[in-house]
């Protein structure tokens, strides 16, 4: 009777492992052909050397990665890490008293705005980049309204600008920082802010000392969430900046499409990869290092 018992559990212990292998096999298969083998394809890809016409040649080089290091790449580097600090600074200053003030609504109000985030998710981005041309554009409606109420003379060039751009990016990108902040600012224990109060403290130093601190994690998550994406966002520096704003996103297009030296781009995104891994890398450690400080 025993005996059967066990064999039964066994019995029972094997088909429970093998459901749970059948669970997990799609996700490790989707992982493995659409994650793992395309960026080792990219890493291989990186160190081949440019055919003469077209296509690569089977031969081992680092000059793709030593072509990083020219000027020219190295200042397209440091142009797009300035416009993704920037773009991740303004994201903060406009989302995060947005996400903070929405997370403290009414519940019916709190759905509405919500509602009104998540709305430009529905429509295409290149669609509403587009409506920023008839915006920034000679004559068009900014120009109209600002000497309408008499704040320019003339005709301002904002289309195909380097602001152009970093409105857009920041148009684009604000919805997940204010997306971040609310999420981190809804689940808020909001009695130790009033504890905070009772006890003498200023609105200002509970919000230093309690609110901001809390929130801290949808801040990291919001800047990880605006910075890396802000790197590579090619299509609004083409459609805004005219060809006047080159990103490290527009020139592996470039390497693609005009100078067919796929090599080359394999390394830029190689190196932009590890950038952003790094990126995500400290934002874990500080994260993780906040949360342990949390429990302490």
């Amino acid at each position: 009777m025993k005996e059967n018992i066990a064999k039964q559990k066994r019995k029972i212990g094997e088909r429970k492992r093998n459901r749970w292998w059948l669970t997990v096999a799609p996700l490790y298969a989707f992982t493995l052909f659409f994650v793992a083998l395309p960026i080792v394809y990219l890493l291989v890809l990186s160190f081949l050397t440019r055919a003469q016409t077209w296509g690569v040649v089977n031969e081992f080089t680092l000059d793709n990665y030593l072509k990083i290091l020219k000027p020219v790449y190295l200042n397209t580097f440091k142009e797009s890490f300035q416009l993704a600090v920037l773009t991740t600074v303004s994201t903060l200053l406009i989302g995060y008293p947005f996400g903070y003030f929405m997370a403290r609504l009414p519940k019916k109000a709190k759905s509405l705005m919500m509602l009104f985030v998540v709305i430009p998710f529905w429509t295409s981005a290149l669609m509403r980049m587009y409506g920023w041309i008839i915006i920034f554009r000679s004559n068009g409606i900014l120009d109209k309204v600002l000497m309408g109420l008499h704040l320019t003379g003339a005709p301002l060039k904002l289309l195909y600008s380097y602001p152009a751009v970093l409105v857009g990016m920041v148009y684009s990108l604000l919805p997940f920082m204010i997306l971040s902040v609310y999420s981190s600012t809804d689940k808020m224990d909001w009695s130790l802010v009033e504890a905070a109060r009772d006890l003498g403290a200023t609105r200002a130093r509970a919000f230093l000392t309690i609110t901001l601190k809390m929130t801290l994690p949808g801040i990291l998550s919001g800047v990880v969430l605006v910075f890396i994406p802000s790197m590579g966002l090619f299509f609004i520096a083409d459609i805004l900046g005219g060809g006047k704003v080159m990103l490290v996103g527009n020139l592996i297009q470039n390497q693609l499409q005009s100078g067919r030296d796929w090599p080359f781009a394999a390394a830029l995104s190689v190196v932009l990869m590890i950038f952003t891994s790094i990126m995500i890398r400290i934002y874990r450690k500080v994260s993780g290092v906040k949360e342990l400080e949390g429990l302490l």
